[in-house]
Protein backbone atom coordinates (compact mmCIF):
# COMPACT_ATOMS: atom_id res chain seq x y z
CA UNK A 1 0.00 0.00 0.00
CA UNK A 2 2.42 2.60 -1.31
CA UNK A 3 0.06 4.74 -3.38
CA UNK A 4 0.09 7.63 -0.89
CA UNK A 5 3.77 7.50 0.09
CA UNK A 6 4.81 10.43 -2.09
CA UNK A 7 2.17 12.58 -0.34
CA UNK A 8 3.43 11.49 3.08
CA UNK A 9 6.99 12.39 2.09
CA UNK A 10 5.91 15.89 0.99
CA UNK A 11 3.75 16.63 4.02
CA UNK A 12 6.32 17.27 6.74
CA UNK A 13 8.01 20.10 4.83
CA UNK A 14 4.70 22.00 4.71
CA UNK A 15 3.87 22.09 8.42
CA UNK A 16 5.79 25.14 9.55
CA UNK A 17 9.27 25.88 10.87
CA UNK A 18 8.61 25.53 14.60
CA UNK A 19 9.47 22.30 16.41
CA UNK A 20 6.35 20.20 16.91
CA UNK A 21 5.02 18.93 20.23
CA UNK A 22 4.72 15.14 20.23
CA UNK A 23 2.56 12.96 22.48
CA UNK A 24 2.35 9.19 22.71
CA UNK A 25 -1.12 7.72 22.45
CA UNK A 26 -2.82 6.51 25.60
CA UNK A 27 -6.44 5.44 25.68
CA UNK A 28 -6.63 6.74 29.25
CA UNK A 29 -5.91 10.27 27.99
CA UNK A 30 -8.65 10.25 25.36
CA UNK A 31 -11.09 13.16 25.59
CA UNK A 32 -14.67 12.17 26.37
CA UNK A 33 -16.54 11.23 23.22
CA UNK A 34 -20.12 12.50 22.90
CA UNK A 35 -21.10 9.42 20.88
CA UNK A 36 -23.01 11.37 18.22
CA UNK A 37 -23.15 14.68 16.42
CA UNK A 38 -23.41 17.68 18.72
CA UNK A 39 -24.49 21.26 18.17
CA UNK A 40 -22.40 24.06 19.64
CA UNK A 41 -24.08 27.45 19.27
CA UNK A 42 -22.01 30.54 18.52
CA UNK A 43 -22.81 31.97 21.96
CA UNK A 44 -21.28 28.84 23.56
CA UNK A 45 -18.26 28.82 21.26
CA UNK A 46 -14.76 29.88 22.36
CA UNK A 47 -13.35 29.98 18.80
CA UNK A 48 -13.26 28.12 15.50
CA UNK A 49 -10.45 26.30 13.77
CA UNK A 50 -10.76 27.32 10.14
CA UNK A 51 -13.34 29.98 10.97
CA UNK A 52 -13.68 33.41 9.35
CA UNK A 53 -12.42 32.10 6.03
CA UNK A 54 -9.17 30.74 7.46
CA UNK A 55 -7.67 27.61 5.84
CA UNK A 56 -9.04 24.29 7.11
CA UNK A 57 -7.55 21.19 5.48
CA UNK A 58 -8.03 17.50 6.14
CA UNK A 59 -6.67 14.33 4.55
CA UNK A 60 -5.64 10.78 5.44
CA UNK A 61 -2.85 8.69 3.91
CA UNK A 62 -2.68 4.92 4.23
CA UNK A 63 0.67 3.15 3.97
CA UNK A 64 2.58 -0.05 4.60
CA UNK A 65 5.89 1.74 4.08
CA UNK A 66 7.06 2.01 7.69
CA UNK A 67 6.33 5.73 8.01
CA UNK A 68 4.60 5.31 11.39
CA UNK A 69 6.38 3.33 14.09
CA UNK A 70 4.01 4.08 16.97
CA UNK A 71 0.70 5.74 17.76
CA UNK A 72 1.30 9.42 18.38
CA UNK A 73 -0.19 12.90 18.21
CA UNK A 74 1.92 15.69 16.72
CA UNK A 75 1.03 19.38 17.06
CA UNK A 76 2.49 22.16 14.92
CA UNK A 77 1.58 25.59 16.26
CA UNK A 78 -0.64 26.61 19.16
CA UNK A 79 -2.63 24.11 21.18
CA UNK A 80 -6.32 24.56 21.95
CA UNK A 81 -5.63 26.19 25.32
CA UNK A 82 -3.53 28.86 23.58
CA UNK A 83 -6.02 29.88 20.89
CA UNK A 84 -8.61 32.56 21.52
CA UNK A 85 -9.68 33.50 18.01
CA UNK A 86 -10.27 31.93 14.61
CA UNK A 87 -7.17 30.06 13.48
CA UNK A 88 -5.99 28.26 10.37
CA UNK A 89 -6.17 24.51 10.80
CA UNK A 90 -5.15 21.21 9.27
CA UNK A 91 -5.62 17.66 10.53
CA UNK A 92 -3.67 14.94 8.76
CA UNK A 93 -3.76 11.23 9.57
CA UNK A 94 -0.95 8.93 8.46
CA UNK A 95 -2.15 5.38 9.00
CA UNK A 96 0.22 2.41 8.94
CA UNK A 97 -1.61 -0.79 8.03
CA UNK A 98 -0.73 -4.46 7.75
CA UNK A 99 -0.50 -5.76 4.16
CA UNK A 100 -4.07 -6.04 2.97
CA UNK A 101 -5.72 -9.19 1.68
CA UNK A 102 -5.50 -9.08 -2.08
CA UNK A 103 -2.54 -6.71 -2.19
CA UNK A 104 0.06 -8.13 -4.50
CA UNK A 105 -2.56 -10.33 -6.14
CA UNK A 106 -3.81 -7.78 -8.68
CA UNK A 107 -6.97 -7.38 -6.64
CA UNK A 108 -7.94 -3.73 -6.19
CA UNK A 109 -11.17 -4.15 -4.25
CA UNK A 110 -9.76 -5.09 -0.80
CA UNK A 111 -7.35 -2.16 -1.04
CA UNK A 112 -10.09 0.31 -1.96
CA UNK A 113 -12.52 -0.94 0.69
CA UNK A 114 -9.86 -0.74 3.41
CA UNK A 115 -9.00 2.84 2.43
CA UNK A 116 -12.66 3.80 2.57
CA UNK A 117 -13.11 2.21 6.01
CA UNK A 118 -10.11 4.09 7.37
CA UNK A 119 -11.17 7.44 5.89
CA UNK A 120 -14.69 7.07 7.32
CA UNK A 121 -13.29 7.14 10.86
CA UNK A 122 -13.36 10.96 10.78
CA UNK A 123 -17.17 10.82 10.53
CA UNK A 124 -17.47 8.69 13.68
CA UNK A 125 -15.41 10.59 16.26
CA UNK A 126 -17.26 13.16 18.38
CA UNK A 127 -15.01 14.73 21.05
CA UNK A 128 -17.26 16.50 23.52
CA UNK A 129 -17.24 20.25 22.93
CA UNK A 130 -15.39 19.81 19.61
CA UNK A 131 -17.86 20.14 16.74
CA UNK A 132 -16.31 19.24 13.40
CA UNK A 133 -17.78 19.99 10.00
CA UNK A 134 -16.12 18.16 7.13
CA UNK A 135 -16.59 18.77 3.42
CA UNK A 136 -15.47 16.00 1.08
CA UNK A 137 -15.78 18.38 -1.89
CA UNK A 138 -13.56 21.19 -0.58
CA UNK A 139 -11.39 19.02 1.73
CA UNK A 140 -12.12 21.42 4.59
CA UNK A 141 -12.49 20.36 8.21
CA UNK A 142 -13.71 23.29 10.29
CA UNK A 143 -14.03 22.85 14.06
CA UNK A 144 -15.96 24.84 16.67
CA UNK A 145 -14.64 24.55 20.23
CA UNK A 146 -16.98 25.20 23.15
CA UNK A 147 -16.13 27.46 26.07
CA UNK A 148 -16.93 24.61 28.45
CA UNK A 149 -14.43 22.30 26.74
CA UNK A 150 -11.72 24.96 27.03
CA UNK A 151 -12.49 25.37 30.74
CA UNK A 152 -12.20 21.61 31.22
CA UNK A 153 -8.78 21.46 29.56
CA UNK A 154 -9.41 20.14 26.07
CA UNK A 155 -6.20 19.72 24.05
CA UNK A 156 -5.06 18.27 20.75
CA UNK A 157 -3.36 15.47 22.67
CA UNK A 158 -6.65 14.41 24.25
CA UNK A 159 -8.70 14.87 21.09
CA UNK A 160 -6.04 12.96 19.14
CA UNK A 161 -6.26 10.08 21.59
CA UNK A 162 -10.02 9.96 21.00
CA UNK A 163 -9.41 9.70 17.24
CA UNK A 164 -6.71 7.06 17.55
CA UNK A 165 -8.88 5.02 19.92
CA UNK A 166 -11.44 4.83 17.12
CA UNK A 167 -8.82 3.96 14.50
CA UNK A 168 -7.55 1.12 16.69
CA UNK A 169 -10.92 -0.62 16.41
CA UNK A 170 -9.82 -1.61 12.89
CA UNK A 171 -7.63 -4.76 13.14
CA UNK A 172 -5.75 -3.85 9.94
CA UNK A 173 -4.32 -0.69 11.52
CA UNK A 174 -0.88 -1.04 13.09
CA UNK A 175 -0.17 2.57 14.07
CA UNK A 176 -1.49 6.10 13.54
CA UNK A 177 0.32 9.43 13.41
CA UNK A 178 -2.26 12.17 13.85
CA UNK A 179 -1.02 15.64 12.96
CA UNK A 180 -2.76 18.85 14.04
CA UNK A 181 -1.58 22.12 12.49
CA UNK A 182 -2.38 25.68 13.56
CA UNK A 183 1.02 27.23 12.74
CA UNK A 184 0.72 30.56 10.93
CA UNK A 185 3.63 29.70 8.61
CA UNK A 186 2.35 26.29 7.52
CA UNK A 187 1.77 26.02 3.77
CA UNK A 188 -1.96 25.40 3.80
CA UNK A 189 -2.33 25.91 0.04
CA UNK A 190 0.16 23.12 -0.59
CA UNK A 191 -1.54 20.91 2.01
CA UNK A 192 -4.80 21.50 0.14
CA UNK A 193 -3.12 20.30 -3.06
CA UNK A 194 -2.05 17.17 -1.20
CA UNK A 195 -5.64 16.62 -0.07
CA UNK A 196 -6.84 16.88 -3.67
CA UNK A 197 -4.21 14.39 -4.83
CA UNK A 198 -5.22 11.94 -2.09
CA UNK A 199 -8.84 12.24 -3.25
CA UNK A 200 -7.78 11.75 -6.89
CA UNK A 201 -5.87 8.58 -6.01
CA UNK A 202 -8.88 7.15 -4.20
CA UNK A 203 -11.18 8.19 -7.05
CA UNK A 204 -8.88 6.43 -9.52
CA UNK A 205 -9.04 3.23 -7.46
CA UNK A 206 -12.82 3.47 -7.63
CA UNK A 207 -12.69 3.90 -11.41
CA UNK A 208 -10.38 0.91 -11.74
CA UNK A 209 -12.99 -1.15 -9.91
CA UNK A 210 -15.69 0.10 -12.27
CA UNK A 211 -13.59 -0.82 -15.30
CA UNK A 212 -11.83 2.28 -16.60
CA UNK A 213 -10.43 2.39 -20.18
CA UNK A 214 -7.15 0.63 -20.90
CA UNK A 215 -6.21 3.28 -23.47
CA UNK A 216 -4.28 5.69 -21.25
CA UNK A 217 -4.32 8.47 -23.88
CA UNK A 218 -8.13 8.64 -23.80
CA UNK A 219 -8.46 8.50 -20.02
CA UNK A 220 -9.11 11.69 -18.01
CA UNK A 221 -7.23 10.19 -15.04
CA UNK A 222 -3.98 9.68 -16.96
CA UNK A 223 -2.24 12.56 -15.14
CA UNK A 224 -2.77 11.09 -11.66
CA UNK A 225 -1.77 7.58 -12.86
CA UNK A 226 1.44 9.03 -14.30
CA UNK A 227 2.17 10.85 -11.05
CA UNK A 228 1.46 8.07 -8.56
CA UNK A 229 3.60 4.98 -8.65
CA UNK A 230 1.57 1.77 -8.49
CA UNK A 231 -1.77 2.93 -9.93
CA UNK A 232 -1.08 1.73 -13.46
CA UNK A 233 0.13 -1.61 -12.11
CA UNK A 234 -3.13 -2.02 -10.17
CA UNK A 235 -5.19 -1.08 -13.21
CA UNK A 236 -3.53 -3.35 -15.75
CA UNK A 237 -3.12 -6.12 -13.20
CA UNK A 238 -6.87 -6.09 -12.67
CA UNK A 239 -7.50 -6.11 -16.42
CA UNK A 240 -5.17 -9.10 -16.87
CA UNK A 241 -6.92 -11.00 -14.08
CA UNK A 242 -10.40 -10.35 -15.52
CA UNK A 243 -9.44 -11.67 -18.95
CA UNK A 244 -7.69 -14.86 -17.81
Amino acid sequence: MDLYNSIIEKTEALLGASAPKCYEYSEDKAWEDAGSNQLIMMKDSAFELGGDGKPAVNYSCVTTGGFVEKDEIVVYGRDLSEIGESSPFARIAIVEVAPLQGEGEDDTEPVFRAIQDIDFVKYHVYPKGYMGRTSSDSFREQVRISKEAVRKGISFEKVGCDYIRKYKENPNIKAVKLIFVTAADAKYDELLKNARTVADITKTLSKILEGMPTDCHSCNLKEICDEVEGLKELHFGKEAKEFK
